[in-house]
């Protein structure tokens, strides 16, 4: 029978990059409020800051690190001071990335291995150094991809297939880590305005937009008992988006291609 206790993440040690703002944040203080533990970290000193002090105000412990995450040795390093803090890590939240608009042929090898680098390699780094500190009883790997992963992007085009990398990475790995009982799934969210991109214009099948804690929601979820029989898939978190392919809702609300 299902428990409702199975959403509850209570004393269990969760990851989470990019955690200083926007989607990062709130799963970061979503995991906390549903009993987690944090290993936390960001570019951004201020905006990691502000999210400690949110999480301890939940009761919850919390060890932090700012650095980027495309250097592999301050990913190891932090995977250190976790082991040493918590022991061990039940959940990590892969959500550190970004991209910038430019035409494929504009971009220069700086700017592709840029871009390479914050949003595939630091997934590969990151679960290279977690998947040791998890227990026997498993745990929960979960990418935070985007909508772009899916479809073509004109104008971000590196982004997109590195997101798309990550998507089938982690089919991969799902199959890989099974035997360790360790879930991994991706969330892959479009129409969330964050600090990152700002305002987002347009309206989804739902006919609004969505919120970072419709994505924190789906967090909660893979990272909880209730999702323990789900790996290797991606959640999309987008209104109906990814459904609609080239269908959109007209000012009128008809929809129209």
């Amino acid at each position: 029978m299902l428990d409702p206790s199975g959403w509850l993440l209570s004393d269990r040690v969760a990851v989470v990059t990019g955690a200083a703002a926007g989607i990062g944040e709130a799963i970061a203080l979503a995991f906390a409020r549903f009993g987690a533990d944090l290993a936390v970290c960001d570019r951004d000193t201020e905006g990691l800051e502000a999210t400690v002090r949110a999480i301890g105000a939940e009761g919850r412990r919390v060890v932090s690190a700012v650095f980027d995450v495309r250097d592999a040795d301050r990913v190891s390093d932090f995977a250190d001071s976790i082991e040493g803090q918590f022991g061990r890590v039940d959940v990590l939240v892969n959500n550190a990335g970004g991209g910038f608009f430019a035409p494929f042929l504009e971009v220069n090898q700086k700017g592709q291995d840029a871009l390479v680098r914050e949003n595939f390699s630091s997934v590969t780094h990151f679960i290279r150094g977690v998947v040791p500190l998890v227990p026997e009883r498993g745990g929960s790997i979960i990418n935070v991809t985007s909508i772009e992963a899916h479809r073509a992007a004109p104008g971000y085009a590196i982004y997109a297939a590195m997101k798309a990398a990550v998507a089938n990475l982690s089919r991969s790995l799902a199959l890989e880590l099974g035997d360790r009982r360790i879930r991994v799934n991706c969330v892959a969210p479009d129409m969330i305005p964050t600090p990152g991109i700002g305002d987002v214009q347009g309206a989804t099948p739902l006919a609004t937009r969505g919120h970072v804690d419709d994505v924190a929601g789906v967090a909660v979820f893979l990272a909880s008992d209730l999702s323990r029989f789900v790996t290797g898939s991606t959640l999309h978190v987008d209104g109906g988006g990814w459904a609609a392919g080239g269908w959109r809702r007209g000012e009128d609300g008809r929809f129209e291609v």
